[in-house]
């Protein structure tokens, strides 16, 4: 069976504007290919999904909420961000930056879904930040509050978070005056279960409630993760021990999210860290269950067929062993349907971690392209 998907140096400034992400002067000349390259640890724990299920309030928690997984990906109404709860569900690779001075630390997940930089705040009383690091405002000597607040509507709630700036730190680099949100209040299901913090947003900065600008960057997704090590997110270039090959490139069609082309289905697809299954428009679902069988027996994994994704010229295989699920002896197929189409129409896809895992991504803002290598 076959889907096939196809399309086809960042100097960083030495002071930035507010909101806009940049490397300190001691690294301004990270250019794709060379210079040195910053390195963040990723983590793998479980996903909100997992602790939900061992904590017994998964099911009634779905029942209550209204599954959209594209809605993510839908233009946003003044001041509103919809955002759907269960597109974290699953996610569970996140590392470390600190914000203020002197730093405090926290757990984000790095979402090249969506473009803002969010923590929760020393204010919220709901047990979800209770349960997790909170930013104090007051201990911080750089932090300055702007006034200014947005709303992130959940399926299970609506966040308040208020803006302020205060100095970011991402691996070795310090950026003065980031702009950022602190949540007022966040959903206790399914937040309190998350094990990370906040969220960190890569996508374009035209998404972003007050701007903020990413540098060119890669992602490594480790196919064995553990909490210690999950894979490694690269500032400032590639590192091309975490591939094997030549990096195919496909041109970003819109710059809003990390979004690219498929070949002969006509089709759009958005590379998201943030979401951890394979997203298939309504439409092409069926004739992919149909290729396997709709059942999924753990024991003829290795007898179903691949799916390869066409990409720039490249044949991309998604084997059985990443798109089956294991989940102690019980396989389930890692896709989900969407049936809304992207902002220009067509059937939208979307790439999450189940795809990542075997390529290695790079995302070049500087060149609005989008290059993948089978990871090593």
């Amino acid at each position: 069976m076959e889907s096939s998907w196809g399309t086809e140096s960042t100097s960083w400034a030495q002071r930035a504007p507010p909101g806009a992400l940049r490397a300190s002067p001691g690294h301004r000349e990270h250019l794709l290919g060379h210079g040195e390259l910053l390195l963040i640890s990723l983590r793998k724990g479980l996903s909100i999904r997992d602790k939900m299920r061992a904590a017994g309030v998964l099911d009634d928690f779905l029942k209550h909420i209204k599954y959209d997984p594209v809605k993510k990906y839908q233009p946003s109404q003044g001041s509103v961000v919809r955002v759907p709860v269960t597109n974290h569900l699953d996610s569970s690779y996140f590392g470390e930056i600190s914000i203020g001075e002197p730093p405090q630390k926290f757990l984000v997940l790095f979402d090249t879904g969506s473009s803002n930089l969010w923590v929760p705040s020393s204010d919220c009383k709901s047990p979800a930040c209770f349960n997790h690091a909170k930013f104090q405002a007051n201990d911080s000597v750089t932090f300055t509050p702007s006034g200014r607040s947005y709303t992130v509507s959940y399926g299970s709630g609506a966040v308040t978070i208020v803006l302020g700036s205060d100095t970011l730190k991402v691996s070795s680099i310090t950026v003065t005056d980031q702009e950022f949100g602190l949540t007022q209040d966040e959903p206790t299901q399914p937040f309190y279960f998350a094990d990370f913090d906040g969220i960190l947003g890569m996508a374009y900065p035209s998404l972003a409630v007050g701007g903020m600008a990413t540098p060119i960057f890669s992602f490594y997704f480790s196919r064995q993760p553990t909490y210690e090590y999950g894979g490694e997110l690269i500032l400032g270039g590639i590192d091309p021990q975490l591939f094997q090959g030549d990096i195919t490139w496909a041109p970003v069609t819109q710059e809003l999210y990390w979004q690219v082309g498929l070949k002969l289905c006509g089709c759009q697809a958005i590379v998201d860290t943030g979401t951890f299954l394979l997203t298939v428009p309504q439409e092409y679902l069926e004739s992919i269950l149909e290729a396997l069988g709709y059942a999924v027996d753990c024991n003829d994994t290795q007898s179903m067929p691949s799916i390869t994704f066409s990409i720039g010229g490249a044949q991309l295989l998604l084997s059985p062993s990443a798109y089956v699920l294991n989940s102690n002896g019980y396989c389930t197929l890692g896709m989900e349907v969407t049936y809304l189409p992207s902002q220009d129409g067509q059937p939208l896809w979307i790439l999450g971690n189940i795809f990542l895992k075997e390529y290695y991504t790079v995302f070049d803002m500087a060149n609005s392209r989008v290059g993948f290598a089978l990871s090593a």
